[in-house]
């Protein structure tokens, strides 16, 4: 039997660190298989993308640090997403507001100042936050984070639900303010080209021909293929948009969905 001392007892996918000793002091190699790759200078560095929403893990004080875009999705799963911010010294984030999204914020290096209020013009709340500091912001609430330091600003922020398009990716702030506006590049919408989009939803489009050789009803097709390509766009993975479409038809969630399936 083949035994191979950097993957046994470890079988999960994703992320491993084997222990080796080279007669000194323990030396731990990380195996981040596809997040992972060598620079030039053989240091192993880890391939920033959106690895949502199957299972992961990662070291997201090292993730964080290696970032240098403003924002960076990491992780987009259906309830919750994670992205990987870096603020250049002065700037900040902005003042924003999310309706109905919950945000966590834990900042891994360099310092600022964190602002909270119930409107734009009125952040009376404002407290100095450092590296290991953790920002809860309730949703409804305007906030502001600025770097006051004299280096980037690294942090890490958890939206639930999703906040941002499954790989979104703004190289910095005047591109994260430009797609917000519908006005990002032609050729890089949202973290993806078009033909990256097309391969990234070619499983609906698999599915959606074998609903053409069933002779289901037109309509319905593309009411059911529509709603994937919203849910996609807000998150989801192609197959739990799927699933999720499949799961309103079937169980009367969408009453229009199920009169259109019947019509011919």
């Amino acid at each position: 039997m083949y035994y191979n001392p950097y993957f046994y007892p470890y079988q999960y996918p994703y992320y491993v660190s084997a222990q080796r000793y080279n007669g000194a002091q323990p030396y731990y190699w990380p195996f981040l298989y596809e997040n992972s790759y060598r620079n030039f200078n053989g240091d192993r560095s880890i391939l920033l993308k959106d690895y949502g929403a199957k299972p992961f893990v990662i070291n997201i004080n090292d993730a964080t640090k290696q970032n240098k875009t403003f924002r960076t999705a990491l992780w987009s799963g259906t309830h919750l997403q994670t992205t990987l911010m870096s603020i250049d010294v002065g700037g900040d984030i902005g003042v924003e507001m999310h309706p109905d999204v919950d945000q966590f914020l834990r900042i891994e290096q360099g310092k600022g100042i964190v602002q909270f209020g119930k409107s734009k013009d009125n952040l009376n709340y404002k407290k100095n936050v450092y590296d290991d500091s953790a920002i809860f912001i309730p949703a409804g609430t305007w906030h502001n984070l600025t770097n006051t330091g004299n280096i980037p600003l690294k942090l890490y922020s958890i939206y639930a639900p999703p906040n941002h398009p499954f790989g979104t990716v703004h190289e910095t702030k005047k591109d994260a303010l430009a797609s917000e506006e519908g006005t990002s590049h032609e050729n890089d919408f949202f973290g993806m080209t078009p033909d990256e989009w097309i391969q990234h939803t070619e499983f609906l489009v698999k599915e959606g021909l074998k609903d053409v050789k069933r002779v289901i009803n037109s309509t319905h097709i593309l009411q059911e293929f529509i709603l994937m390509g919203v849910l996609v766009g807000k998150g989801y993975t192609p197959e739990k948009a799927y699933e999720t479409v499949e799961e309103w038809e079937r169980t009367g969630k969408s009453k229009l969905l199920q009169q259109s399936k019947n019509k011919r």
